[in-house]
């Protein structure tokens, strides 16, 4: 383990990126916190979550997939893909770490998505370990400790140092290039901070939440509730929660004709709770807000683990608690229809 001085961090970023596009936390003007690439004089902005996830640096809302050049009958096909130079993202908590293999679980399975794939390839994934959860904080609730957050490179963030402990051979590589900027250190400092955090957790309002009434095998059980209809009524059917979302992965493909006489073909994130989702030429198979809001909340909760060995696809990060316009989210459909309000 090795730990750097907080007033040092500047020149650590500096450091990093002078290797590679570093991206990290910083204040924006809706008073919360976006990734935004580091440049001299950005300050790092230690918030407990962003506003988004790091989701978007690897699966971006918006990407140009290919293009074609028509001329008469013939189309002429460009591949516009390029290489993405190495990248390392700082600050990513415990939760937005497991959303990541979610999502490698959905990209990185045969037939590869090869644009998600060089983003993974290239990305260095440096997390920071909670040290004040709040009150919208439920992934113990899916297993992840907040206070060994993972990535290729674990961090650790006090008072007055920050401590960092390489977990891949990514991780490994970018951290031996900072010797200059760290010292060797013991872990008693995040020993304790590991056991004052925990005990914080078992303090907050949902740390009691459960997935017992989920998982593979539950379709039966709760298609049919008929909490669905009460639940799904005052759902705006915005979609705010699955663009905030760090785990959701659907996406939309369009063409757009460009003014040279081009067609170029991109793909931009869509969501469930959009009525003209999955619309095909016979219209759509999920008519009514309720089989919508149905589809989004099984999925995470039964159909998602049903088929990727009993892992959920919710993180518990809190940001459709946060975000939802009518504070309708997936701990009150986990309460309702998982029985507790029964």
């Amino acid at each position: 383990m090795r730990k750097c001085n907080v007033s040092a961090l500047p020149a650590l970023f500096s450091a990093i990126a002078s290797q590679m596009t570093l991206y990290l936390p910083t204040a924006n003007k809706n008073g919360g916190a976006s990734f935004t690439e580091w440049t001299d004089g950005i300050d790092y902005c230690d918030a407990l979550r962003t506003e988004k996830s790091p989701k978007e640096l690897f699966f971006p809302q918006s990407e140009d997939l290919a293009a074609f050049k028509v001329s008469g009958k013939s189309i002429e096909i460009k591949d516009i893909r390029r290489d993405t130079e190495d990248f390392a993202v700082f600050g990513v908590r415990a939760c937005d770490a497991k959303a990541m293999d979610i999502l490698d679980r959905v990209f990185l399975t045969e037939p590869r998505d090869s644009y998600y794939a060089n983003r993974r390839e290239h990305g260095v994934i440096i997390t920071l370990a909670c040290s004040r959860p709040d009150e919208n904080c439920f992934c113990t609730a899916f297993g992840i400790d907040p206070t060994t957050p993972g990535g290729d490179i674990s961090a650790w963030k006090t008072e007055d140092a920050v401590y960092f402990e390489a977990q891949t051979e990514k991780g490994t590589a970018l951290l031996d290039s900072l010797t200059a900027l760290t010292e060797d250190c013991d872990a008693a400092a995040v020993d304790a901070q590991k056991i004052t955090v925990q005990k914080i957790l078992k303090k907050l309002p949902l740390s009691d939440l459960n997935t017992d009434a989920f998982g593979g095998g539950k379709t039966k059980d709760l298609f049919d509730d008929p909490a669905w209809e009460t639940l799904s009524e005052s759902c705006l059917g915005c979609g705010t929660c699955t663009f905030v979302c760090p785990t959701c992965q659907c996406y939309d493909i369009r063409d757009i004709n460009t003014t040279d006489g081009g067609v170029v073909r991109y793909r931009c994130w869509d969501s469930c709770m959009y009525s003209q989702f999955t619309r095909m030429a016979h219209g759509n198979n999920r008519n009514t807000q309720k089989e919508r809001f149905r589809q989004r909340f099984m999925h995470k909760l039964v159909y998602f683990p049903e088929n990727t060995d009993g892992v959920f696809s919710c993180v518990g990060c809190g940001r459709c608690l946060a975000k939802c316009p009518i504070s309708m989210n997936i701990v009150k459909v986990m309460k309702t229809v998982g029985g507790e309000s029964k």
